[in-house]
């Protein structure tokens, strides 16, 4: 917490680091002279005590500070007294028996010169209780205040002067303290939306986690809406940053779990030395209230999910493209619903790995688009736990979604989920690391482009003008050499072939048999008939791995929309 909130919290909590002034023997700071007369006298001279000596006035206490003495009075300046808000000032000022409490705690009896100040631990006030004394780089502390200048002589005592007003105890209630400190303005509003605000100026005691501005900030706008426009809603999710009672830091870190207003249990937990409640990071601790004490987290901690799936999403940040693509195929409003769903959400990386083309195509053909997107959906409420039970799921696609279990993972078809259970009003979320798709969007063409491994049978394509070719209707089974089987030709036979089209394309139309064999297909034949005419021997080799002509064939079946893709090691050649 910044020095200007623990200053507006009634200065409770502020260590500051101003070095003491020390004045000679002549002049005291701020213009005052050493030989002015008594305690009073000498801070009416000064000019820079106006709002102490009010005060002094108004708790009946001026007198007692002109006589004898000896006392040494820890002197906020007027500074110090404008760090209150102003309207806990004035309910101080107007509270006799307080204000005098507050005053004096500031005096000590005797004359305890800065010499000896600096080898005290506490000093006893006229109030009764002890203010604590301290050393911090080089200044003391009284309590939390900084002593600013010391060892001002009056005919009765000595002055120190400090920077902050002591209190021997809170004077706000937690519902003031929040208004004063400026980072809980949307707590506060809150508060009063939800009617709270009287319980919570009650006598308790309370224990508040309290969300800051930003913390609330962080929550989806139309959630946020959503949840301030429903009171009971609203009411549910405040309580649960409330507990009964007067829990200190040192009260919370021993428990695993505490009970709230709510009635719901809040989880505690110490992860890397801090302090986590309901997820909700602890980041300043043990502001005390007349009522209670606050601490603050930097989120809004719920009993329940309040965003459904399509504003949980939005407020990932991390699937732009999968909520720009349920926009587009009409599917906003479905995911709103009652539900419940399970999503496996694709990333927007997950999307960024499709061909550009493909995406741009699957986002325009809108029919397309809401087989894929709804295969990425099933009915009903399925946790990471039930899941991993399942062999297959129905999604709203109609068609049925794999799952299996690999090195330790789930696997939903060919994505990995790579992050579980994130609840949503409406259903649960599971994200995983690519697009699951009912049937291939891709033709032969984009398949190859997107696998990456096929760069030299892309350009060889393009250069033999068959390109437009392979990405019509078909259907092919193409038979593809890597880049790295490629490579195993000559070079200059490789070159001599890449500068004559005509011979190319007889080479290409080789390794492509018109229609849509499967491997089962392609082993059960003896030879195909490819698209150049001539045909294509099929076997087995000594090691019963499936060839055509002389080239393995080392992976099958790859699907795409106008065909199937079989990878060979081996650019073959027609007799």
């Amino acid at each position: 917490m910044n020095r200007l909130i623990r200053r507006k919290f009634a200065l409770l909590v502020l260590p500051l680091s101003l070095a003491i002034g020390a004045c000679d023997d002549d002049d005291g700071p701020m213009g005052m002279d050493d030989n002015n007369g008594t305690i009073v006298e000498v801070a009416q001279n000064a000019g820079s005590f106006s709002t102490l000596l009010t005060a002094l006035d108004a708790a009946g206490l001026t007198s007692a500070l002109e006589a004898d003495g000896p006392f040494t009075v820890f002197a906020p300046t007027d500074e110090a007294f404008a760090n209150i808000a102003s309207e806990t000032l004035a309910s101080l000022l107007a509270d006799t028996e307080q204000l005098a409490a507050v005053l004096t705690y500031h005096v000590v009896p005797g004359r305890i010169p800065a010499s000896d100040v600096v080898n005290l631990t506490q000093a006893t006030t006229l109030n009764g209780k002890s203010v604590s004394i301290s050393l911090d780089g080089g200044s003391v502390k009284i309590d939390n205040a900084t002593v600013t200048a010391t060892d001002i002589e009056a005919s009765n005592g000595l002055i120190h002067v400090i920077d902050q007003v002591l209190l021997p105890e809170p004077i706000e209630d937690i519902v003031q303290l929040a208004k004063n400190a400026g980072i809980f303005s949307t707590l506060v509003t809150a508060i009063e939306a939800a009617g709270l605000g009287d319980a919570l100026m009650g006598e308790g005691p309370f224990t508040v986690f309290a969300p800051t501005d930003d913390a609330f900030a962080a929550i989806d706008p139309e959630v946020l809406g959503d949840l301030v426009a429903d009171t009971e809603l609203l009411t549910a999710v405040l309580t649960y940053h409330v507990l009964p009672g007067l829990f200190l830091a040192e009260n919370i870190i021993t428990r695993t779990d505490l009970n709230t207003l709510n009635g719901d249990h809040l989880p505690v937990m110490v992860e890397d030395g801090m302090v986590k409640v309901g997820g909700a990071t602890v980041t300043a601790t043990d502001i005390l209230a007349t009522n209670g004490v606050v601490h603050i987290i930097d989120q809004v901690i719920l009993p329940e999910p309040i965003a459904d799936i399509v504003q949980a999403a939005r407020g990932a940040g991390i699937f732009n493209t999968l909520l720009a693509a349920v926009e587009a195929a009409g599917l906003t409003d479905a995911l709103k619903g009652e539900g419940p769903f399970t999503v496996f959400a694709p990333t927007d990386d997950a999307f960024a790995a499709i061909d550009g083309e493909t995406l741009s195509d699957l986002i325009a053909d809108t029919e397309l688009l809401t087989a894929v997107l709804t295969y990425h959906v099933v009915p009903g409420l399925f946790l990471a736990q039930d899941v991993v039970g399942l062999d297959s799921a129905p999604t709203l696609n109609g068609k049925d979604v794999s799952i299996s279990l690999m090195d330790g993972g789930v696997l939903v078809d060919n994505a990995n989920v790579i992050a579980t259970d994130i609840r949503t009003k409406n259903g649960v979320v599971h994200i995983i690391d690519q697009v699951i798709l009912p049937e291939s969007i891709q033709d032969v063409i984009q398949v190859a482009q997107g696998a990456g491994i096929f760069q030299t049978l892309l350009a060889a394509v393009e250069a033999a003008g068959l390109t437009e070719v392979l990405k019509s209707d078909g259907p092919f089974t193409v038979f593809a050499p890597t880049d790295e089987a490629f490579a195993a030709v000559d070079p200059a036979a490789l070159a001599g072939l890449l500068a004559d089209p005509e011979a190319l394309a007889s080479v290409l139309t080789y390794h492509v048999v018109p229609g849509d064999f499967r491997a089962a297909d392609v082993l059960a034949a003896n030879s195909l008939v490819t698209v150049n005419g001539a045909e294509a021997a099929i076997s087995l080799n000594s090691e019963g791995l499936p060839r055509i002509d002389d080239a393995i064939i080392t992976a099958i079946d790859i699907d795409a929309k106008n065909g199937t893709i079989h990878i060979i090691d081996r650019v073959i050649f027609p007799d």
